[in-house]
């Protein structure tokens, strides 16, 4: 909607055009009129409409014709002011008036004009017969009034018109020649219905025509309304109604009687809440809604946005067969302006034996779609009618902001869903193969690609300790064999985790790796992973100072990763298990060994390197070491000395038998002190044994607790 309305009176001298104004404000004909009223302003709450309204006045005696092409360049309407009862200021309406404004607009932005015939207190007759042609004549003519200043006849209702062509133009919705709507409020209209055809049937039934009447008018048709409205479409077009629902043809019907019958308000109201403005174009307010990304923080799609995807994928899934067909594909975004998915989706994201996007695959597009672009993912989710269909303010709603990676790294955890790889090698390393083979795609499937469909992108879901997340993985591509800082395009903070691929059947392959390591990744705190690719092929000694194995246990990675797609079978997907695992874990240096993540072995390697685990530990060490000083204390205030040799070796024996071999013996004095007399024996044994039992029951939790986790996952 605009923030105002600017109306301008122009017309012959001694029209009434000041009068007009004055009768309006004083709601009484004045007395004495001036030569010209000065610029009034209407506040929003007393409109109609609820818009600020100027009127503005124009005297041929106090303005020149500059001001006056001023004047009109700045309206957002234009009322040209006759006299009923003077032939002359009539016929001043064709040859001077309608030429004069016409000539000062653009063809694509004219101003629409209200024709107002005043002094109609003064004749008995119509000027209505004299006016029809011209209005036949000039299209943008809204329509034209009949009023008296001196009677109030009609003059609210001429300023209610002024405002109503402004904001509910006939112009953009209504052909008058041809009577029909034009071409863009049939596109317009006919996006609506899809969006509010819930079910995809291409019926408009009682719940979705409640639907539609609730979001765009606050308030739902009564059921004997909505016969009535379906029987008016019955009356007047056969197809309009089917299985006692509106098809398209009926609802476009309905707007163009609505039209017709001067009702523009209707049709407005529907067009502006999906997100229209006077050129029938989608506003930039409701495609990209302000959205503040704070630096180093992610987006993501929320539940609710997963839903409503969900949603629309069943709704055009007709088949049920888990996937979109190109027909469905092409259904799906009917309501964009243009294609939003190329081929190279395709080979981004999962598909069946067809080729056809899966509905994981679609539900991964989208992901990255909200990771790497999130204004455009915006823009789709807009055209789809996100912000209508969920009732939420704007799409904005559908993302989720993740917090600073700083912050996680600082709390070593994270709520994030997405994270992401970057796949760094020389070419002709396997990167691509690497790529693809995440998608399901063995070497056979992959040769029949397209090179011209290739894509840089692969995602896809993997399980983390039972954990849906999406791993995002990143070519970046290098034509030399020196990878700059431009290729990595701020490589260590936007990613989670790096892996670097090379070639195992080629000798300088893995020198590559090693020199990107030691100048992008060696002092960062990105987890790497070497990946040796095409382990199907015989292995050659690397030509590099260090091996592949002793270069990762220097810089302590994880052993280098055999990975091959030369398979008959799904390549495995252990290997982006691991990775997204090291993503989720940077600050814990995970070690599994089978690279699973998922049996109760990798648990408890895990658990027991975390650092949770080692700083309960250390304070568990902590308290068992200040406990043995106080003994010793005890027992270099004793007197007896009999017994001393046994009460040290009982000290000693708890320690060895909870710290398996920490050495304690600085708290051991080299000359035996006398006994205590209050220390006894009894003293020693209790404390041994509530020891003992401390560190049983913890090692037994951290055991239980990975077992159930192990069993939780296989459930």
């Amino acid at each position: 909607m605009r923030k105002d309305v600017r109306i301008l009176l122009v017309g012959e001298p001694k029209v009434g055009k000041t009068s007009l104004i004055m009768s309006l404000v004083s709601e009484e004909f004045p007395d004495e009129v001036p030569m010209r009223a000065e610029e009034i302003t209407i506040p929003a709450d007393v409109t109609p409409e609820r818009v600020p309204t100027h009127i503005v006045d124009y005297s041929e005696a106090e303005q020149s014709d500059e001001q006056l092409y001023q004047e009109i360049s700045k309206a957002n309407v234009i009322c040209i002011v006759y006299s009923v009862n003077n032939k002359n200021s009539i016929e001043q309406v064709t040859s001077r008036w309608i030429p004069l404004i016409n000539d000062r607009m653009d063809k694509d932005s004219r101003v629409p004009l209200i024709l107002v015939g005043n002094k109609s207190d003064l004749v008995e007759h119509s000027s209505m017969e004299t006016i029809l042609p011209i209005m036949n004549q000039y299209t943008e003519i809204e329509t034209c009034v009949e009023c008296s200043a001196k009677n109030l006849k009609n003059i609210s209702e001429l300023f209610y018109y002024a405002q109503k062509a402004v904001l509910h133009p006939t112009g953009p919705l209504y052909c008058p020649e041809e009577k029909e709507m034009k071409p863009a409020c049939v596109k317009a209209l006919t996006r609506i219905f899809k969006v509010t055809d819930l079910d995809n049937d291409g019926i408009l039934n009682d719940a979705e025509l409640n639907f539609f009447q609730r979001t765009c008018f606050n308030t739902p048709l009564a059921p004997q309304a909505l016969e009535d409205v379906k029987n008016v479409v019955r009356k007047n077009m056969s197809d309009g109604v089917h299985d006692n629902g509106l098809t398209l043809k009926g609802f476009l019907f309905l707007h163009t009687l609505f039209i017709q019958r001067g009702r523009h308000e209707t049709t407005w109201t529907v067009l502006r809440r999906f997100g229209y403005d006077d050129d029938l174009e989608l506003t930039q307010d409701y495609l990209f809604p302000p959205l503040k990304i704070p630096p180093d923080c992610t987006t993501e799609l929320n539940h609710n946005a997963y839903l409503f995807l969900q949603s629309l994928f069943d709704k055009h899934d007709q088949d049920r067969d888990c996937a979109l067909s190109p027909d469905e594909l092409k259904d799906l975004f009917k309501v964009f302006p243009y294609m939003p998915w190329g081929p190279d989706v395709n080979n981004t994201v999962c598909t069946n034996d067809h080729g056809w996007i899966t509905y994981q695959g679609y539900l991964s597009q989208w992901t990255l779609t909200t990771y790497l672009d999130v204004q455009r993912c915006l823009e789709y989710l807009g055209y789809l009618g996100y912000s209508i269909i969920s009732e939420q303010e704007s799409q904005a709603a559908a993302i989720t902001v993740t917090r600073d990676k700083k912050i996680d790294l600082q709390k070593k955890q994270t709520q994030r869903n997405v994270f992401r790889c970057n796949v760094i090698g020389m070419k002709g390393c396997g990167k691509s193969g690497f790529l693809q083979a995440f998608l399901g795609r063995n070497l056979m499937r992959q040769r029949q690609l397209r090179e011209d469909h290739r894509s840089f992108y692969a995602i896809s879901t993997t399980y983390v300790y039972g954990q849906e997340k999406y791993l995002l993985l990143h070519e970046v591509f290098t034509e030399s064999e020196l990878l700059s800082e431009a290729d990595l395009s701020d490589a260590d903070l936007a990613c989670d985790v790096v892996c670097l691929v090379y070639d195992s059947s080629n000798t300088r392959s893995f020198e590559f790796c090693a020199k990107v390591f030691k100048q992008h990744f060696m002092d960062s705190k990105t987890p790497c992973m070497i990946v040796a690719a095409k382990s199907d092929l015989h292995e050659v000694k690397q030509q590099c100072s260090v091996s592949p194995l002793d270069f990762c246990r220097k810089h302590k990675m994880p052993p280098p990763q055999a990975f091959t797609c030369n398979t008959l079978e799904i390549p495995s997907k252990d290997i982006y298990t691991k990775l997204t695992t090291m993503a989720m874990y940077p600050h814990a240096r995970l070690r599994c060994m089978c690279a699973c993540n998922r049996c109760t072995f990798c648990l408890c390697q895990n658990l027991l390197n975390s650092d949770l685990l080692q700083s309960v530990k250390t304070k568990l060490y902590t308290a068992v070491l200040h406990r043995l000083e106080e003994l010793c204390a005890a027992l270099l205030a004793g007197e007896e000395e009999g017994s001393l040799g046994q009460q040290v070796h009982a000290v000693r024996s708890v320690e060895e038998s909870v710290y398996m071999g920490s050495s304690l013996d600085t708290c051991v004095p080299s000359r035996p002190p006398p006994r205590h007399r209050h220390v006894t024996q009894a003293d020693l044994k209790s404390s041994t044994f509530w020891l003992r039992a401390s560190v049983g029951a913890t090692v037994f939790a951290v055991l239980g607790f990975a077992m159930y986790r192990a069993l939780l996952k296989q459930r």
